[in-house]
């Protein structure tokens, strides 16, 4: 609280519409939450509990004092009473929803908030330390996930380049679909399936094919693999990779030109991470997104880099964490020890090929990072003739 100037924090929920406030709260996925809640953390003080009559358990296992309501003028009455004093309080709120992974609470409660005599702001720093900071054990699922990930991009080439060279046919969704199953087969989930896209698909970033609507794979097509997902135990938290291949002897002379170049921002922005994180500078999502798409747009391609840099990685795939982004939003989120985002530069040519190059990004407590799910600095050639 004395680190980003507040007189407390309030956390709110309404039938789990503020899924970030029921993770902080460690409210188990069983309970039965119907009514309106109010959690109320001073900077300093007891915190309180308020909770409608009927529910009164809801926050039984939190520390604070009880402070339960029925009517709506019995809720007034307790919210007043527990901010008195406050001049700034922290919520589930972001200012003109600049950063809507975090905008949970309406602004109709935010209206009630402030109609008490208060100032609401954002509690999107003070968030991320609670929701995407990793323990020892996430740290050591998310390293196995992402080895995992690794290993079966490799198999996936092997098995398309198996198929080429006897002349069996293979689609994308085939491709797919063996991603899936060497996940299972490994110990991982992933909360939807994963993308092999060729030729003009991969230059739609979130083309997904379908046993209905996808391509045959063929000699000479460009071929792209994104693919994400954790370890299927408890509090595990994700990892997240894309790679690129040719099923030639050689990938053209444009395909290596845009592959260069997404390479250089992608390397880039982490040497600016890196650098950053040694020598202590505070660094914010949208800076680092930044270093990469001007990389980009020096090599003329801005207007096919249609996507952030990254986002946050942490129990989802994409997380509740300050992302690497100054494009879809201006995310001025810290990055922070203990965090993980992915660097994903990408350049996209409609009727042509796409390029995205993604690892994970970890920032260590000791001032250094690390880099996983493996490094790919050059195109994959596939042999795909006998």
């Amino acid at each position: 609280m004395a680190e980003f100037d507040l007189d407390g924090w309030l956390l709110y929920d309404f039938r789990r519409t503020n899924d970030l406030a029921c993770q902080v709260l460690e409210i188990p996925a069983h309970k039965l939450l119907t009514r309106r809640f109010f959690y109320w953390i001073p900077r300093n003080g007891t915190p309180i509990k308020i909770v409608h009559r009927i529910e009164e358990q809801s926050l039984a296992h939190l520390p604070g004092n009880t402070r339960p309501y029925a009517t709506w003028q019995e809720l007034d009455f307790e919210l007043r009473n527990a901010v008195q004093g406050s001049l700034k309080v922290a919520m589930e709120y972001s200012p003109r929803n600049a950063i809507p992974y975090i905008s949970k609470v309406d602004a109709g409660t935010v209206e009630m908030i402030r109609s008490l005599g208060v100032e609401v702001v954002s509690s999107a720093n003070l968030l991320q330390k609670f929701t995407s900071v990793w323990n020892k054990s996430q740290w050591q699922a998310h390293l196995e996930a992402a080895d995992v990930l690794d290993e079966t991009v490799s198999l996936a080439w092997i098995y398309i380049s198996e198929a080429l060279q006897a002349k069996q046919a293979i689609t994308e969704y085939d491709v797919q679909q063996f991603i899936i199953k060497q996940l299972q087969h490994n110990g991982c989930l992933t909360d939807d399936p994963p993308i092999c896209a060729i030729n003009e698909h991969s230059a739609n970033p979130h083309y997904v094919p379908t046993q209905n609507d996808c391509s045959v794979i063929k000699p000479n097509d460009w071929i792209l693999l994104d693919l994400w997902g954790k370890r299927n135990i408890p509090d595990a938290v994700y990892a997240d990779i894309t790679r690129v291949g040719v099923a030639s002897p050689h990938p053209s002379q444009k395909q290596h030109q845009i592959f260069t170049i997404v390479k250089e921002a992608r390397d880039k922005a982490t040497d600016f991470v890196s650098k950053s994180v040694q020598a202590k500078r505070k660094i914010y999502g949208w800076e680092v997104d930044q270093v990469c798409r001007d990389v980009i747009h020096q090599a003329g391609y801005s207007q096919y880099f249609t996507h952030r840099t990254g986002h946050s990685i942490d129990l989802k795939d994409h997380g509740s964490g300050a992302n690497i982004d100054n494009y879809e939003t201006h995310d001025d989120r810290e990055l922070i020890p203990g965090t993980c985002f992915s660097i994903e530069p990408g350049i996209y040519l409609p009727g042509e090929f796409g390029v995205r190059l993604e690892y994970d990004v970890y920032i260590t407590h000791e001032g250094t990072i690390q880099v996983t799910g493996g490094i790919q600095d050059a195109i994959t050639v596939l042999k795909a003739q006998s």
